[in-house]
């Protein structure tokens, strides 16, 4: 009797054992899963962390509740800088309007044309807007939403040149690096004949102190610039028309929906005009 007594005592306090061990493999189970579902989260980037839905869809962003646009500021009336280091023009209005529609807050980083553009191909920043035009280059390494604005190429001389349409491509033409009036004239003329600047503000300066011929930019800049430099006229004839576009990360679809959509919306409140008529009247 004592020894049955005696092993049903061992077998109970072995079956307390195994309960024991059987709670502490559990608990040390849920304990790891969540450490494994974040390093798996982590894997796909920041932009996950910016993911937004509603009357827009389901987009990501790099950083949450931010929007980030790349642009070149250099490029008036569409991006400029002011006196005291803001930013202002077409675009940054029009972005700060997609920005409100998407319930982000809109930052601005100001670069060279080439690494705006770089920016938001390789997700660097959510979106590109700099008076991008879509063109087949472009294209295979970007996506863009529906146009918002048409740009015009003109050509810039000093007054009393001699330089015309028809002479151009005998002449040493400025131009900003990387944009379509760049890769225009130098299709079309060889590099020879192209010298390519910063941006249209030291292409201008060189027109003045007689570096080049002349200058091939959107008209809405050479118009600021004509303005402010005396001396400097624009030849009546348009070189180019093409259309501007915002470009984002290729594969990008859920923010690009949703910009396209904001830009719909706003083009049918008659916001984006509005926007533009503020910036270049009807002259």
């Amino acid at each position: 009797m004592k020894a049955m007594k005696k092993l049903l005592a061992v077998l109970l306090t072995l079956g307390l054992v195994f309960a024991l061990a059987a709670c502490g493999n559990n608990g040390s189970e849920n304990s790891q899963t969540p450490s494994q579902d974040v390093t798996t989260s982590e894997e796909p980037a920041a932009s996950n962390e910016g993911g937004s839905t509603g009357d827009y869809g389901e987009f990501t962003t790099i950083e949450e509740g931010v929007l980030i646009m790349s642009t070149n500021a250099a490029f008036p009336p569409y991006e400029m800088t002011t006196d005291d280091g803001s930013y202002e023009g077409i675009d940054v209005e029009i972005a700060q309007a997609i920005a409100e529609k998407l319930g982000l807050e809109l930052q601005i980083d100001n670069m060279e044309f080439t690494a705006a553009l770089e920016a938001a191909q390789s997700g660097m920043s959510d979106m590109v807007m700099a008076g991008v035009t879509v063109n087949e280059d472009r294209l295979a390494v970007m996506d863009f939403s529906n146009t918002y604005a048409t740009g015009i190429q003109v050509v810039i001389v000093k007054e009393g040149s001699d330089v015309t349409l028809d002479n151009l491509g005998e002449q040493l033409i400025g131009v900003q690096n990387g944009t379509t009036g760049w890769q225009f004239c130098s299709d079309q003329f060889g590099d020879d004949h192209v010298s390519a600047f910063d941006n249209g503000i030291t292409a201008v300066q060189a027109l003045m102190q007689d570096q080049v011929d002349c200058v091939v930019i959107d008209q809405g800049p050479a118009e600021v610039f004509v303005s402010e430099n005396e001396g400097l006229t624009i030849l009546e004839t348009e070189y180019a028309v093409e259309d501007y576009a915002i470009g984002v990360a290729k594969g990008n679809e859920g923010l690009l929906n949703a910009i396209n959509t904001a830009l719909a919306e706003l083009q049918a409140d008659g916001i984006i005009q509005s926007i533009i008529d503020k910036y270049i009247t009807a002259e």
